[in-house]
């Protein structure tokens, strides 16, 4: 179980500065949107993901790459969804988030993550 004293990493991000958009964004948008049962977290990744390619959202789209790995998405088929999204949300959008992508990857195993 988490230490409930352990901040999250919106916590530690933006805490400090805007702490009740992150007390929004742990408990509203990852707490209950991110846990309806809907769809799968996996699923919702893959969803999240293509918005934020679609809507060029970079600085966000980072963050949302490595969940969606957590979550089971491969990078194959991130690459793929990033690919198909170049026909759909525009080549500059697609260019920006396979360079993001390339980025995470090579962070990740730097780090050994």
């Amino acid at each position: 179980m988490a230490d409930p004293h352990e901040q999250t990493r919106v916590q530690k991000a933006i805490g400090d500065i805007a702490p009740k958009l992150a007390s929004l964004t742990d408990d509203l948008i990852f707490g209950e949107i991110w846990e309806r049962p809907g769809l799968s977290k996996r699923d919702r990744s893959l969803v999240t993901v293509g918005a934020l390619v679609a809507a060029y959202r970079p600085e966000q789209l980072t963050f949302h790459l490595r969940r969606a790995m957590e979550n089971g998405v491969t990078q194959e088929e991130l690459v793929e969804a990033i690919t198909h999204l170049a026909f759909y949300a525009g080549w500059p959008s697609a260019m920006t988030a396979i360079g993001t992508l390339k980025a995470v990857i090579a962070e990740d195993a730097q780090s050994g993550t």
